[in-house]
């Protein structure tokens, strides 16, 4: 991502090229840090309150400094990056608190239009930073590059008893005629904040959210499957392991509604 704009709490803007984190932070050192990706719409950020509560949760379950002046930093990158489509990053680590502004991922019509591909990763034993967002994603990485190595996009982890679980940086979500299927937060998801959204928007189109502990074969007889993020939004699921899903318009009707939201 092409940075645009940085914004650390005590300095205000800095020079995108200038260093931001200190080597002795144990965000450098352990990858200790809490984290959140925002979209931006319209020079704006997108649901900005809800990251900026997780990022609070995050950093009381590291044990960091709480992320105060969060919300006016990520504002002020938005606004000094001129750009109308971007994504902000905001960033708790023990000695800082930074916010950058750079360029959207390129591709993303053309991703939501084709669909994603998943292969599908098994999960063993429940995590401590269950429900966290910490930057310790080596697993994720690893998985992602898995994927690509058989000519998917991404890896949807199973749980024990293939237990859908979430993809690597999304949750997931799968429709049976008027009902909205996603993992419960009990099964060690992460809260997403556009899952929140996207279970309230689905009663704009006359659909039910179920939430619980789900198997994939059920995920692979559904009418329609999609995951939900920040960055990418609302993107439907074209396979899993090779396997074709239908294609149906809910996932493309959600995204609308998600572009269409006041900020």
């Amino acid at each position: 991502m092409s940075l645009r704009a940085i914004a650390v709490a005590g300095r205000g803007l800095v020079d995108p090229a200038e260093p931001v984190f200190f080597a002795d932070d144990e965000a450098v050192l352990r990858g200790a840090a809490a984290f959140e990706t925002v979209r931006m719409r319209r020079g704006k950020p997108v649901l900005l309150d809800g990251h900026v509560a997780r990022l609070e949760r995050s950093a009381i379950s590291l044990r960091l400094p709480p992320p105060d002046g969060a919300a006016e930093l990520a504002r002020e990158a938005a606004a000094a990056s001129g750009l109308d489509e971007g994504v902000l990053r905001l960033f708790r680590t023990v000695k800082t608190l930074v916010v950058t502004a750079g360029d959207l991922t390129p591709g993303l019509d053309a991703l939501r239009a084709r669909g994603l591909a998943l292969i599908t990763v098994r999960m063993h034993g429940a995590g401590l930073l269950n429900g966290v967002k910490a930057t310790s994603y080596a697993g994720a990485l690893a998985a992602i590059a898995a994927a690509e190595g058989q000519g998917a996009d991404d890896a949807l982890y199973l749980g024990e008893g293939e237990t859908v679980l979430e993809a690597t940086m999304s949750n997931i979500w799968w429709r049976d005629g008027d009902v909205l299927t996603t993992p419960a937060l009990s099964t060690g998801v992460l809260p997403g904040v556009t899952r929140a959204v996207v279970a309230t928007l689905a009663a704009e189109l006359g659909l039910r959210v179920r939430e619980g502990l789900f198997t994939l074969p059920l995920l692979l007889g559904a009418d329609e499957a999609f995951t939900s993020s920040a960055v990418r939004e609302v993107v439907p699921v074209a396979s899993i392991d090779g396997r074709e899903l239908p294609r149906a318009d809910v996932a493309l009707r959600l995204q609308a509604l998600l572009e269409a939201r006041d900020l």
